[in-house]
């Protein structure tokens, strides 16, 4: 996890990062951190060599499953500090009845979620069963039917605590009818939060598993929850260019480019589909020269075999930015699955 380890924890014998050190710090209990820089004694020295990260990561990490989720130094710091947690204060890893909560294939609670229409959190009930293939919530705490069914086939959970304005936020989206849907939760308790997201990871783990017999964990691990590729606000137009451009907030979720009147609505006003390069999909910085209405001077156009979409961004970084995250889509090959999913797109009314 750690990029630059020039810290490293006496008490547990591994060396790790400054944003690590600091996390270590929060479990005073557990871990003393010391910084390389810093005089050493002999026993401090000692320690070191008897444990390091090889060692320890043996012994903290002997049964993490394959599914739950390592974080990286870009992670949030929630997913950070939880994984610490697990390993050195709770040793979830070293004692499989520990890792229940996110394992046992069913979970039920209650978690925060935001209103569709008013915007305001709401305690709701959320029940996740491997069983039926699906994550739901109900709005009455009694209610015999849910208000929402998730089908852990098109199911993703992505952290999201800025955007939410929670530390605990996390993002979950879905397919209905082919459309995006988001809700957005949180939980006071990071774990209880961590653990719901590490079980929506297993319940994805366990269906790949049938749904593709033949694959291998590092195959599917990979697929079982993604971070988007780049959010953020640009301007757009309508088909006909001839429209004002109105500021939206866009979404790139790998082929899905989907676009927001706020960051935090249920629905997308619209997606668009970003294809290959050997399918006769092109990025271009800048506009027709013909364009107009725009504020933001810093043009994309996005060519598809059907019509071109026309996007502004505010700043120069920001274009550059979106443009790489259009090519490295456009430069990777489709799979067999989304030409279904291009053939959806080119359908829609």
């Amino acid at each position: 996890m750690c990029e630059c380890p020039d810290w490293a924890s006496l008490t547990l014998g591994v060396f790790v990062c400054q944003a690590c050190s600091l996390l270590h710090r929060s479990i005073p209990h557990i871990t003393r951190v010391k910084s390389v820089q810093d005089t050493w004694d002999a026993s401090e020295v000692e320690l070191m060599a008897a444990m390091g990260n090889t060692a320890a990561k043996a012994k903290y990490e002997q049964k993490v499953p394959a599914f739950y989720y390592r974080p990286t130094h870009t992670d949030c710091k929630l997913l950070r500090e939880q994984w610490i947690r697990a390993k050195y204060e709770r040793n979830e890893f070293e004692f499989i009845e520990k890792q229940e909560p996110y394992s046992a294939g069913y979970r039920e609670g209650f978690l925060w979620k935001r209103g569709r229409d008013n915007g305001q959190f709401l305690s709701r009930k959320f029940i996740l069963s491997e069983r039926e293939g699906a994550l739901k919530y109900f709005n009455k705490q009694d209610a015999r039917d849910p208000k929402a069914v998730m089908k852990v086939e098109t199911l993703n959970a992505t952290f999201q605590p800025a955007k939410i304005g929670n530390p605990c936020g996390l993002q979950i989206t879905y397919l209905k009818d082919n459309s995006t849907r988001n809700i957005f939760v949180y939980h006071s308790d990071a774990k209880e939060m961590v653990d719901w997201f590490n079980a929506i990871r297993a319940a994805r783990f366990h269906y790949l598993q049938v749904a593709f017999p033949g694959a291998s964990d590092e195959e599917l691990v990979p697929k079982l929850t993604r971070n988007f590729m780049k959010e953020g606000f640009m301007e757009k137009t309508g088909p006909k260019h001839t429209e004002g451009f109105k500021k939206r907030w866009f979404t790139m979720d790998d082929r899905r480019l989907m676009y927001f009147k706020d960051p935090l609505d249920a629905y997308a006003r619209g997606e668009v589909f970003i294809g290959s390069k050997e399918n006769s999909y092109t990025v271009l910085a800048g506009l027709p020269p013909s364009t107009q209405g725009y504020h933001w001077n810093h043009g994309i156009t996005i060519v598809t075999p059907e019509r071109k979409f026309l996007f502004a961004c505010e700043t120069e970084a920001e274009q550059r930015d979106w443009i790489a995250a259009f090519q490295r889509v456009i430069n990777r090959p489709m799979r067999p699955q989304e030409y279904a999913v291009e053939a959806h797109f080119k359908h829609k009314p």
